[in-house]
Order: C-alpha cells, then structure tokens, then sequence
C-alpha cells in the first residue's frame, strides 16, 4: 500500500505500480464511485468486452413474484 499527497488542486498521482497493473494510460478517463467514504477511480471498459458477462449467474437467488413487496 502506498500514500499520495494530494495538491493544493486536489490532485493525486496514481502510483506507477498500479498504473503498470492495471493499465491506466496518460489522459485515460477514470469513473469515479464514493461508497461509505472510500473513493474508488474504475477504468471504463468497451461495452465489447462487458457482452455476455451476466451469462452463467444463478437465479436460485431470485425471489419469486408473489414474495416481493
């Protein structure tokens, strides 16, 4: 685990090791999610790639209609 410094323009470097790691290239937009105070930067993805990625999840889980409120 690393620190960054945040500027005086509320700028953060992101760490060469996990740019490397996960690919984040320079001038590359990140999403940005604050959940219960943690910020989460998530490199998009080309909707190619998120084809078919629901396939395979069980519906065991999903509670029948008569159950719902």
């Amino acid at each position: 685990m690393e620190a960054v410094t945040v500027s005086s323009k509320f700028q953060a470097v992101i760490p060469e090791e996990i740019r490397r790691k996960i690919g984040i290239k320079a001038l590359q937009k990140l999403i940005v999610i604050e959940k219960d105070g943690v910020i989460h930067l998530i490199p998009p993805r080309p909707i190619e790639v998120l084809r078919g990625f629901i396939r395979g999840i069980g519906t065991e889980e999903i509670r029948a209609e008569e159950d719902r409120i």
